[in-house]
Order: C-alpha cells, then sequence, then structure tokens
C-alpha cells in the first residue's frame, strides 16, 4: 500500500496544497505603520522643544551650584543681589541689606509693612504712600542710635526725650491746650513772643514763674488787665529802676473820703505795700517793712 501511495504520487499526481486561510504575515504593514512612525517623529520634535526650551530657561534664569542667577542660597539664608520686583507678598523673618549699602523700597503706589499675631490678624501697619506715612499700632517710639527715647507716642500722650525741641516755622507753634515744660527760651538772637490772640494767657507753677531777657526788654502787653498774683510769698521786681509811667498822680489838699485813698510804699529792700494815706506821708513809718 505504501509503493502503490508513492507510486501514484510519483505520476504526476500534485500534492495537495494548503489552504490560504491558514497563512499569516507578522509586522506592522499599511497606513497603521505609517501613523507609528509619524507618532514617534512627533514624540521626538516635542522632545527636543522641551530641552532646548529647559535650556534656554536654564540660560535665561542663571541657574548654578549656588543659586539662580543674582539669589544666592547660603547657610544663613536666601541673598539677593541686585534690584528684583515681587508682584505678590513677601514673607521673611529679617531683610537687611549689605553692609556698605543701604535698604531701598520702591513702589509705584505705596509700601506697606504689616506685623501679624499668633491668630494671623494684623497687630502692627507701616504705610508709606505719596502724600503721607501711616503707622497703625499701640504705641510708636523713636529711639537713638545709643538706644535712648526720642519720641514715644500712644493713646494717652505724647513725649518728647529730646534734651532740646526747636521749633522753626515762621509762625512758631500753636498748642490748643496747656503745655506742660520746665524752660521756654528763644534763639539768642530772636525774641522770645508767648501770645493768646482771643484768650487770656496764663502761666502757672507750684514754686514761682521766672521771667529772664538777659540781652532785651520783657514787655507785657494786654487788652485789659495784667494780674500777678502768688498765694504764698511775694512778689519781686528785681532791676534798678522801676517805673509806672501812667500811674496817676494824686492832687494836693484833703481828701474827701480818707478810708478809701491809700499810699503806695517802698520799703529799703524793694517791697511794695499799701498804707492808708493821711494828712502827710506814712511811709517813713515802715510798719509793714
Amino acid at each position: 500500500m505504501v509503493r502503490e501511495e508513492y507510486l501514484s504520487m510519483s505520476q504526476g499526481d500534485t500534492a495537495p496544497s494548503t489552504s490560504s486561510d491558514n497563512n499569516y504575515k507578522i509586522g506592522i504593514y499599511g497606513w497603521r505603520k505609517r501613523c507609528l512612525y509619524l507618532f514617534v517623529l512627533v514624540l521626538l520634535a516635542i522632545l527636543v522643544v522641551n530641552l532646548a526650551l529647559a535650556i534656554w530657561i536654564l540660560r535665561v534664569m542663571w541657574f548654578n551650584s549656588e543659586g539662580m542667577g543674582l539669589l544666592q542660597v547660603t547657610a544663613d539664608g536666601v541673598r539677593l543681589e541686585g534690584e528684583s520686583e515681587f508682584l505678590f507678598p513677601l514673607y521673611a523673618q529679617e531683610i537687611h541689606s549689605r553692609e556698605d549699602s543701604s535698604l531701598l523700597l520702591h513702589s509705584s503706589q505705596n509700601v506697606t509693612l504689616n506685623a501679624r499675631n499668633d491668630n494671623g490678624d494684623v497687630s502692627g501697619r507701616l504705610a508709606v504712600g505719596p502724600g503721607m506715612v501711616k503707622v497703625q499700632e499701640e504705641s510708636f517710639e523713636i529711639t537713638s542710635g545709643k538706644g535712648d527715647m526720642l519720641f514715644s507716642a500712644d493713646e494717652n500722650k505724647v513725649a518728647l526725650g529730646v534734651e532740646k525741641l526747636r521749633v522753626t516755622g515762621p509762625e512758631g507753634a500753636l498748642f490748643q491746650h496747656s503745655v506742660e515744660t520746665p524752660l521756654v527760651k528763644g534763639d539768642p538772637l530772636k525774641d522770645l513772643r508767648l501770645e493768646s490772640p482771643t484768650r487770656s494767657l496764663s502761666m502757672d507753677a507750684p514754686k514761682g514763674v521766672q521771667i529772664k531777657a538777659a540781652g532785651g526788654n520783657t514787655e507785657a502787653a494786654s487788652n485789659l488787665d495784667i494780674i500777678l498774683h502768688t498765694s504764698e510769698g511775694m512778689l519781686i521786681l528785681d532791676a534798678e529802676t522801676v517805673r509806672l509811667p501812667r500811674l496817676p498822680k494824686g492832687v494836693g489838699g484833703m481828701a474827701r473820703v480818707t478810708n478809701t485813698v491809700y499810699e503806695v510804699c517802698v520799703c529799703p529792700s524793694g517791697k511794695l505795700y499799701f498804707t492808708r494815706a493821711g494828712m502827710t506821708s506814712t511811709c517813713y513809718d515802715r510798719q509793714d517793712c
């Protein structure tokens, strides 16, 4: 049987062909292959563009091993050289300039510094604007380089710690209420003037008021009365000459009402006192000296 089969095959009978359904091709062909190559090219182009942008950003921002351009990261913090512009709030514990330069804060509108408490609320604010400087705080104090207080202000009082307060305005200083000071002194070559245009001027002191003019005159002018009063002690006019030019002079003769006429007497010490006038002068008795 085997031989007969072999002979039948050798006599020209062809072997049975395999069906075309059993043939498979390995790989991607056609439009899928073209889309894959196109996708790979697009990814490669994006990679090249990203790499070029990264290199450009590194060069523009001046990235280096110490920081970013003029911005350097040190052990003490961040150091920034040159001018910088901040578009959003800046939070820092301490800001200081170099030892050989000053710190400049510049803004086209205003510069505002806020201090917050533990709850996040604003406890202090300093606003520097084009027209004014505004400080919002419970107390405000200015000290000298040695730490001495120069100016202090709170809700209750304003204190000056300087040795001398100088007012250089042509109109001087205007006080709407009382002023407490141990000394009021003018410039050596200018007059000192205390004036109340529409009200009275009062000077009170528990131990006395001293008015002294070393190189000029002392003048007191008033539309009404000038009253020099001391509750305890004496009123002393220490001068070589005391003049009362407008004091009315008496008329000779007997006074009609003797109990209402008095005489002004002067003691050797300069004390002035009144005594009841008589037919002759009663000052010789010196009863009140």
